[in-house]
């Protein structure tokens, strides 16, 4: 068995920092070595843990066990109930804003599907985002270990005028709108536009990535061909390198460019954040211009 960190928010704070940009993690770990091994491995990769909670009420470190069956086929395991994580407060993301304001906050609904405690919390965060105009990207990245769809989409429809970015597969879209509508991703972009969504990002794995503007554009962009080695954390590899772009002013073409670059990387190694590149090394992947639909 191998040992290490993980989790989506903490995959896409590494990728982030990687490529040079200041990210702060804001999360709650047990005071146990697993907690000490999370925030050790955040801070040598560059992230700051000073928004970090340590739970004081004998609450381990969440645990998750991976196990690769088939190259596309891995199942997965949580160990999650009762976690520190679960117990996340909103005065942990109160403080973390106070120290500095973000310029974007990032959340997935991964949080909200932990607990009560979780979900309240994520939500104060887009209140302090909203009070501190900082943009909030929201990556759907639905779990259905951990929370049904029906109470995942109430959670997320009511997260959605709030988004500045929205992130998810062709399969998530359908969490964030009201049921029984058309199947077409791009006519669920266009509602979650409608709705107050900022921009719409649909992953579409091998298939590459689509953005949808408010201007009622689209732009699509390949996948790098590489040799895939391991999937997991690819998604969190993507979003990195889009919101990488976001933060250095580049266009929609440059940003999505940047993710499927990155997303290349994850999937290219093994683990969950393991491969993924510094500055230097994104030209490794030729870079190759996406298509414009209209």
């Amino acid at each position: 068995m191998d040992v290490s960190v993980a989790g989506a928010e903490s995959n896409v704070a590494i990728g982030l920092a990687r490529l040079g940009h200041s990210v702060r993690w804001a999360g709650a770990v047990g005071e146990d070595e697993a907690g000490d091994l999370v925030l050790r491995t955040l801070r040598a990769e560059g992230v700051d843990v000073t928004g970090a909670s340590r739970d004081d009420g004998g609450a381990p470190t969440g645990l998750m066990l991976s196990e690769p069956r088939l190259p596309e086929l891995t199942r997965v395991h949580y160990h999650r109930a009762g976690s520190a994580g679960s117990r996340l407060k909103a005065c942990s993301l109160e403080r973390a804003f106070t120290a500095a304001p973000p310029r974007v906050l990032h959340l997935t609904g991964i949080t909200p599907a932990l607990s009560r405690s979780a979900r309240s919390a994520a939500t104060m965060a887009l209140r302090l985002a909203a009070e501190h105009s900082a943009l909030v990207c929201l990556d759907v990245n639905f779990r259905s270990r951990l929370w049904s769809a029906e109470e995942a989409a109430a959670v997320l429809r009511a997260w959605a005028p709030s988004v500045d970015v929205l992130i998810a597969s062709d399969d998530e879209l359908p969490l964030c709108l009201p049921p029984d509508g058309p199947t077409d991703p791009a006519v669920r972009a266009k509602e979650l536009l409608a709705l107050g969504v900022g921009e719409v990002v649909v992953k579409l794995g091998a298939a590459g990535a689509t953005a949808y503007a408010e201007d009622g554009s689209s732009l699509h962009a390949p996948a790098r061909p590489v040799r895939a080695v391991d999937t997991v954390g690819a998604g969190d590899a993507f979003v990195a390198g889009y919101l990488s772009g976001l933060l250095d002013g580049l266009d929609t073409a440059g940003r999505l460019d940047r993710a499927v670059t990155t997303g290349a990387f994850a999937v290219a190694s093994r683990g969950d954040w393991e491969g993924a590149p510094i500055r230097a090394e994104l030209p490794l992947l030729t870079a190759t211009a996406g298509t414009v639909l209209r």
